[in-house]
């Protein structure tokens, strides 16, 4: 019974990503970004689970990666595709028409389809991540909950500001090009994982919650972009000092 538990628990993940694209194509945000939150929990706690009960086994890893496809990569970029919807009052059945009178809109219509490039992206680094043994204490490139939390928080609370702008939907392309590439970069990017609880050793990851507290504070539900930015930021910074000290 107890070597189902794990499977069961990925499932709630999978789960969860599905509720978040159904939010996210009615344009209900802000209950997308809670599903993914969701499917970020039980992702934590599947491996936690397999891990306790000791019944990690080889469909669980690829049923994992499955789920971790859905709600980390089609969630975000359905909430992506249906803001960048939004903004261009794009309606893919009118693209004969679109294309016939107006190549301009035709463009527009299919611009939000680009969002899809980031599930792909994600995929690809899931693949990648099964594969690569170098990944057992940090990240090489940016894990698949991080870049869906950040775009889901930035939806929520800065999307309606990004529509006004007069080259916000040029900035959505932009960060999700970037995003794209974050993913499958080799830009090593340290994880929350802890051997002692101690300060010595984990100063970087201490500093790092620690900074998290009066964002979240201070920006809501909006601190998550912010948080993941940060992340990034500091592991690039952390990341080119290890560099320069073992050279």
């Amino acid at each position: 019974m107890k070597k189902h538990i794990p499977n069961s628990i990925t499932c709630c993940n999978l789960i969860s990503g599905c509720i978040a694209i159904v939010f996210a194509l009615y344009g209900a945000y802000e209950q997308a970004l809670w599903a993914i939150v969701a499917g970020a929990v039980f992702d934590f706690f599947d491996g936690m689970s397999a891990r306790l009960l000791g019944v990690s086994s080889p469909i669980g890893k690829e049923l994992d990666s499955l789920a971790d496809v859905v709600t980390f990569g089609v969630a975000p970029s359905a909430i992506l595709f249906r803001k960048m919807m939004d903004i261009t009052s794009g309606n893919v059945f009118d693209l004969p028409c679109s294309f016939m009178g107006d190549v301009k809109g035709f463009f527009l219509v299919l611009l939000p389809f680009l969002a899809f490039l980031m599930a792909a992206f994600s995929a690809l680094r899931l693949a990648k991540f099964n594969l690569d043994e170098r990944q057992s204490m940090g990240f090489i490139g940016l894990p698949t909950p991080a870049n869906a939390l950040f775009w889901a928080s930035l939806i929520v609370a800065w999307g309606d500001d990004l529509s006004q702008m007069r080259l916000g939907l040029f900035a959505m392309v932009v960060l999700m090009l970037l995003s794209c590439y974050l993913l499958v970069s080799e830009i090593p990017m340290f994880a929350l994982k802890f051997k002692t609880w101690g300060w010595h050793g984990n100063e970087v990851k201490w500093g790092f919650l620690l900074s998290c507290i009066p964002l979240l504070f201070i920006f809501g539900i909006g601190a998550l972009a912010i948080i993941i930015a940060w992340y990034i930021v500091l592991s690039v910074i952390t990341g080119k000092s290890s560099s320069s000290h073992q050279a």
